[in-house]
């Protein structure tokens, strides 16, 4: 039976070359490196008190995020953005090519009484599905090209009008884009200052919206 010992420098000369090979590999490895997002441009009234710039939860740094993540870095959709997760409309639906129509908190405090959106919440779960999709397009429109078009129809099957005057985009005859063009993987998110959809107004000007 041979020495084990015998083996030993073999094995070390061995273990020696592999490094060096390694280690000549990396030094000529001339890959590029992956090149920077293309910074996003957001456009409307509100984008001013939306994070800017390296600010966390910029439009750049969430394009590469899924739309359920994006959503959660925006401080004034924290009530859509809670509907959507309690519904599980987004995990039924396919990710992949959706425009958001986002209210802001402020629309939904303007749209529901306290009680009406905790019915919603808690019970009510069809008719929040419903309403949630009158804000859900098919595939990713920028507010230019839904302008342009005049018209577009939500996931709900309503036909809704797009209209431009000025530096306004109004969809219907309530809501006006009031930041629009966010990017996520597979999305548009246009945040919007009115409720779509056809439930009737229940608030009375008062109250918070509970999130």
């Amino acid at each position: 039976m041979s020495n084990p010992r015998t083996r030993t420098p073999r094995r070390a000369g061995a273990l020696l070359a592999a490094a060096l090979l390694l280690a000549t590999t990396a030094c000529t490895d001339h890959s590029e490196p992956a090149p920077a997002t293309a910074a996003v441009a957001v456009t409307g009234p509100l984008c001013a008190a939306l994070p800017t710039g390296a600010e966390p939860g910029n439009p750049t740094a969430l394009a590469g995020l899924p739309v359920d993540q994006a959503l959660t870095w925006m401080p004034t959709l924290t009530t859509f953005e809670a509907a959507l997760r309690t519904s599980g409309l987004l995990t039924d639906l396919d990710q992949d090519g959706l425009t958001l129509l986002a209210p802001t908190d402020d629309a939904f405090v303007k749209k529901f009484s306290d009680d009406t959106w905790d019915t919603l919440m808690t019970q009510d779960h069809d008719k929040l599905r419903t309403l949630l999709k009158a804000h859900l397009i098919a595939g990713t429109h920028s507010l230019d090209e839904l302008a342009a078009a005049g018209t577009t129809t939500t996931l709900d099957g309503t036909a809704l009008t797009v209209t431009r005057a000025d530096a306004t985009t109004r969809f219907g005859d309530t809501a006006d884009a009031v930041c629009a063009d966010y990017l996520a993987t597979g999305a548009r998110i246009h945040l919007v200052n009115a409720v779509l959809g056809p439930l009737p107004t229940t608030a009375d000007g008062s109250g918070h919206r509970a999130h």
